[in-house]
């Protein structure tokens, strides 16, 4: 009777690791790319911390695991907050994440730094395969060299065709953003395309809501049960 009981626990236990593992096994076989822009922020730490920090912790939070990659696969460093796991995207299969997502990182000034080749190509393939991408103020250029906002509406610090705003950040014209449809710096989401206009530099600096946090949760929301 005695080896029963034993016999009995034994099995019970192994059902119960079974299924934590399971469980724990299902939490985190949802991943996202993260694909930070490179190149030199003034605001490094911030961008870090409250940008990329906070879409890790809204994603984690959701069950959804992130892994962060650039062209480079260099760590990212700021004077105090650092970025070390950091993959080369030429070694991620997109097959193995459910959508994407694109930091803005406050590099350089509109239009910023070349545009990643890969970047592109990646965001291409996701889309192409229904997969959501979210992208913050100055990765939404990325989309647009993509050419996945033609006809799309889209959030972005400035409009890229407005006269008054070119003039006042000395730029120019973008014809990258040829066909889309500019709609203020809000989150704005046109199908599996998630944007924002702003970012925790520009609040701090211009007092526009980065909208870090509700651009994740969309971006989350455009997942579905994928």
């Amino acid at each position: 009777m005695g080896k029963k009981i034993v016999t009995i626990m034994i099995c019970l236990l192994s059902l119960i690791i079974f299924l934590l593992a399971s469980e724990t096994f299902g939490q985190s076989s949802r991943k996202v790319l993260m694909i930070p822009r490179e190149g030199y922020s003034s605001d490094m730490d911030r961008m870090i911390k409250m940008e990329v920090g906070e879409m890790k912790r809204v994603l984690k939070e959701a069950g959804i695991d992130v892994v962060i990659a650039t062209t480079s696969g260099q760590a990212i460093l700021g004077p105090t907050q650092f970025i070390y796991e950091v993959t080369k995207l030429s070694e991620i299969n997109l097959k193995d994440y459910v959508g994407i997502i694109l930091p803005c990182m406050s590099v350089g000034i509109f239009p910023g730094p070349p545009v990643s080749a890969e970047a592109v190509s990646a965001v291409k393939k996701a889309l192409a395969d229904g997969k959501p991408v979210a992208a913050a103020n100055g990765s939404v250029i990325v989309l647009a060299e993509a050419g996945a906002l033609k006809g799309k509406k889209y959030s972005f610090f400035i409009d890229p065709f407005n006269t008054e705003s070119l003039t006042r950040w000395a730029v120019k014209e973008d014809h990258r953003f040829d066909g889309a449809i500019y709609s203020g710096r809000g989150v704005v989401q046109d199908g599996k395309i998630i944007t924002c206009g702003s970012n925790p530099y520009i609040e701090y600096n211009h007092a526009v809501p980065s909208g870090t946090v509700e651009l994740t949760q969309k971006f989350i929301e455009a997942m579905g049960s994928r």
